[in-house]
């Protein structure tokens, strides 16, 4: 797909009697016929999953995060119980006892009654009402599609520096259009999102080998010397993050 820019590939398992592939994949079978596609006689047109942050956010033994009110479960969590291949079904188990821990330490922390800081009241500043709210679904689709098509599963080291250079434009409007603008959830969530781009390609930039669930095509072969976690750090350079 990478290779000819097409927007799928076809799984045919239309050698199989229709009977045995209604009977091993009902609910394949039934979503496929939901959408005009009938398994036992058409390919299924199909694409990679999406993975963005696979063990990303580093947690304690209760999913909680060094975020004050942040915690962390599944895939998006770094609890030191997986390595570099996280897929859906081996953090499974991993979510259900985590999520157990950290709704009884949620429990804990909620009847320990902590009182809230004073927060002063929001100054909005000389900040408007946006009249062009189709920015934030514009930068918002085009950073999706960026992300998908630059920063996927197979990489190179061109796209993610092409990927790199947008997402820094990206972020300069963004961060003109917050200040400019009354803050909204949408305009909240694409600042997030955009942060999260830009560190998953800071990262896929300094790691010079492949592993786990991402390819880089100019650095093929896995290099033990790098069978470690990288620790994104605030304000320290890619080159010289802790390891």
């Amino acid at each position: 797909m990478k290779r000819t820019g097409a927007d799928h590939v076809l799984l045919d398992i239309t050698d199989k009697k229709p009977a045995w592939v209604r009977d091993r994949f009902p609910g394949i079978y039934s979503e496929c016929l939901r959408y005009g596609v009938d398994i036992t006689a058409q390919p299924i047109p199909i694409v990679p999953a999406a993975h963005y942050c696979c063990g990303g956010v580093a947690t304690d033994l209760d999913g909680r995060s060094t975020i004050p009110g942040l915690w962390t479960i599944g895939e998006t969590a770094h609890t030191g119980l997986h390595g570099a291949n996280r897929l859906a079904s081996n953090s499974l188990l991993e979510g259900l006892v985590f999520g157990h821990r950290a709704a009884l330490a949620l429990k804990e922390d909620t009847m320990k009654k902590k009182s809230w800081p004073d927060v002063p009241d929001w100054d909005v500043g000389e900040a408007g009402t946006p009249d062009e709210a189709v920015v934030i679904t514009q930068n918002w689709d085009e950073l999706r599609r960026l992300m998908w098509n630059y920063v996927g599963i197979v990489r190179s080291t061109k796209r993610l520096t092409r990927a790199a250079r947008r997402i820094a434009l990206l972020q300069e409007e963004i961060v003109e259009y917050y200040w400019r603008y009354f803050v909204t959830r949408d305009l909240l969530e694409l600042r997030n999102i955009a942060c999260v781009a830009q560190l998953i390609v800071e990262c896929a930039l300094a790691r010079r080998e492949s592993r786990g669930l991402n390819f880089t095509i100019d650095y093929p072969e896995t290099d033990p010397k790098d069978a470690r976690d990288m620790v994104v750090k605030r304000g320290v350079p890619a080159h010289l993050r802790v390891r």
